[in-house]
């Protein structure tokens, strides 16, 4: 087996990391974890190089074998008033207040960190190098990925349970045909060009 990956600072660290940037549609999920040195997850990595299988079977030992583990969320209200780049620091705020016990130190994938009570660093590739962020970008992936699946019985026939929201053509076709629901972020770009275009023919 695959050996997890070493965190590069001790104590109750946490490893950041989100899912949901790109897509068009649906929120912006952040995932904090602080694993067990003592209780390791072997294989992980960075949640976009593992199958889905893969990714809810180390969902599962993740969250039974973590010291802590929390998730936080933007709403696409909050993605298009604050952009997307502020919501998902937001978001990654939120799940490192909901850790307990709470970390001592913070490690976020990426290079913008968010506003905390404790030490916080970026790490660039942070989910292919740092255990902890691996586990984080595991967690955040499956959760936002399962909220999707979901969404797409609210609303039938965008292909949610498929793409996630992300600009797939059958996402957009879909947006061309049936239009704009509030499920959709209507600060980026294929939306928002939609929505002036619907505005100028009169609907």
């Amino acid at each position: 087996m695959t050996p997890a990956l070493p965190d590069i600072h001790s104590g109750h660290v946490a490893g950041v990391d989100e899912a949901g940037r790109g897509p068009l549609a649906g929120p912006v999920i952040a995932a904090a974890v602080i694993l067990d040195p003592d209780n390791p997850v072997c294989g992980l990595k960075d949640s976009k190089q593992l199958t889905q299988l893969r990714r809810e079977v180390l969902y599962l030992e993740i969250t039974q074998k973590s010291l802590a583990w929390a998730t936080g969320r933007a709403s696409v209200e909050e993605i298009d008033r604050l952009n997307i780049l502020q919501a998902t620091l937001l978001a990654m705020q939120r799940a490192v207040v909901m850790l307990s016990p709470p970390a001592q130190r913070v490690l976020v994938d990426g290079n913008q960190c968010p506003r905390l009570d404790c030490p916080v660093e970026a790490v660039v590739r942070g989910d292919s190098t740092v255990a902890a962020i691996s586990a984080a970008s595991i967690i955040a992936k499956v959760t936002r990925d399962r909220e999707m699946v979901k969404l797409d019985r609210r609303y039938p026939g965008y292909g949610l349970a498929r793409h996630k929201g992300y600009p797939s053509r059958e996402h957009l076709l879909a947006l061309q045909s049936l239009g704009v629901t509030p499920l959709h972020r209507r600060s980026y770009e294929p939306v928002r060009k939609l929505l002036r275009k619907d505005e100028a023919a009169g609907k």
